[in-house]
């Protein structure tokens, strides 16, 4: 029998130096709940880019600031309001937490949702208190890291989910692009949309990016937009069939050959990815709301009835 992923303790968090001054904060193994982070360094403070989901992930986060810099964390940027992005913004109560209206809205109704200690396996997610962006924007804001420009955007398409923004630096063709991009893990949008998920690569490729800090996973080049682009197409492609024959969308994942995606880290998201690519099929609202009792029950079905695997 193959070993899982999972079979071994993960590696540590690193510190990467992706531009002058700019830094990737990639926590392995970017699978469910573990996602990446990162700060832009300048003379007067530190501008953030998403905190992490448990106390203790988040403090050692600020940790590894403290290892580069004694300046000022002045400024959190959410990239939108999935938990493993936003959990760990109580921690920075000297910070202004800048995110899209929607993102706001999500957290303040979502609070620290309960799904995450029944889907899962056991997590010291640490003392949580919901913390929402209280600078919001519409389309966009730009925050400056001395002179260097980092301009925050919304994508503008239901994608990962409804509220998805990207932080990106022309002037170093660097783009942090949350989770839009994943690197290695099986790309999730559930709460978003496969079609829209596609629209939002395409305006993400338009960038010309030459680096790329994705939500979870290593520090890479445009070349994996291409292959999260694959991935979404044949859920599309598998919805189609599965939804003709009249399937379920657990029915189908359990019929379908992941082939090159099942080595994927957390293939199980293939259930929940189904699911909205029913909804955008038959029509529905993009980002629209899903049933998400019956999303998370299938996919623990899928994963033979056993609690999904959290290394957070």
């Amino acid at each position: 029998m193959s070993s899982s992923p999972h079979d071994h303790p993960l590696p540590p968090a690193r510190i990467e130096e992706v531009s002058d001054g700019v830094y990737a904060y990639v926590q392995p193994d970017g699978s469910w709940w573990v996602n990446n982070t990162g700060f832009l360094v300048g003379e007067r403070g530190v501008i953030s880019v998403d905190s992490c989901s448990t106390e203790r992930r988040t403090l050692a986060y600020r940790e590894a600031i403290r290892s580069v810099t004694a300046n000022p964390i002045t400024t959190l940027v959410n990239t939108h309001h999935h938990g493993d992005h936003t959990f760990g913004n109580f921690a920075f109560p000297e910070a202004t937490i800048v995110g899209h209206e929607r993102t706001r809205e999500a957290i303040l109704a979502e609070g620290i949702p309960a799904y995450r200690t029944i889907a899962w396996t056991e997590v010291d997610w640490g003392d949580l208190r919901a913390c929402p962006p209280f600078l919001t924007y519409t389309d966009g804001v730009t925050v400056y890291s001395d002179e260097l420009r980092c301009e925050v955007r919304h994508i503008g398409v239901p994608a990962h989910t409804t509220n998805d923004s990207i932080v990106w630096i022309p002037e170093r063709s660097l783009l942090f692009a949350g989770d839009l991009v994943f690197n290695g893990g099986t790309p999730f949008v559930l709460m978003g949309s496969v079609l829209g998920s596609l629209e939002a690569l395409d305006r993400i490729e338009e960038l010309g990016a030459t680096t790329i800090v994705p939500g979870h996973g290593d520090v890479c080049g445009p070349e994996v937009i291409g292959r999260v682009r694959g991935y979404l197409r044949f859920v599309m492609d598998t919805a189609e069939r599965g939804r003709a024959a009249g399937l379920s969308p657990l029915e189908t994942a359990r019929e379908t050959d992941l082939g090159e995606y099942g080595a994927l880290l957390d293939p199980e998201r293939i259930v929940g990815n189904l699911h909205r690519a029913y909804a955008d099929l038959d029509g529905a609202a993009l980002g629209g709301p899903v049933d998400l009792t019956t999303v998370i029950t299938d996919m623990l079905a899928f994963n033979g009835g056993r609690p999904l695997t959290c290394l957070a």
